[in-house]
């Protein structure tokens, strides 16, 4: 049933995401930052934690998981760092998903060739 509820909110966020583009005609870029923000924002007052736990993958993989998983690196850096946390958590609690989209992003630079 995990991967059932994760299906479904993993889909409904990217169909939420889907209808700001097309219903706003904002660009990709302006959605990505959105719902990064949205993600950041629900993580810093606990909603988007208890997502979290009802969805899994369904709700850390799309964008909002991405600024949900700065602020609780921000959270544990904090609490161990002090105000040292605050510049160091986000990075470090997100590096894999950076890491990842840098390198898929130079194989695609790469292999593929821009149109004119």
């Amino acid at each position: 049933m995990t991967f059932v509820w994760a299906f479904v909110v993993g889909g409904l966020l990217c169909a939420l995401a889907q209808l700001v583009m097309d219903g706003l005609s904002w660009a990709p870029g302006q959605v990505l930052v959105l719902f990064v923000v949205l993600g950041a924002f629900f993580g810093g007052i606990g909603l988007y934690g208890k997502l979290v736990q009802f969805a899994g993958a369904g709700a850390t993989v799309p964008l909002p998981g991405f600024g949900y998983t700065m602020v609780e690196g921000i959270n544990q850096a904090v609490q161990h760092k002090g105000v040292l946390g605050l510049l160091t958590g986000g990075l470090t609690a997100a590096a894999g998903g950076i890491k990842s989209a840098v390198l898929f992003g130079l194989t695609a630079a790469l292999i593929f060739r821009p149109k004119a």
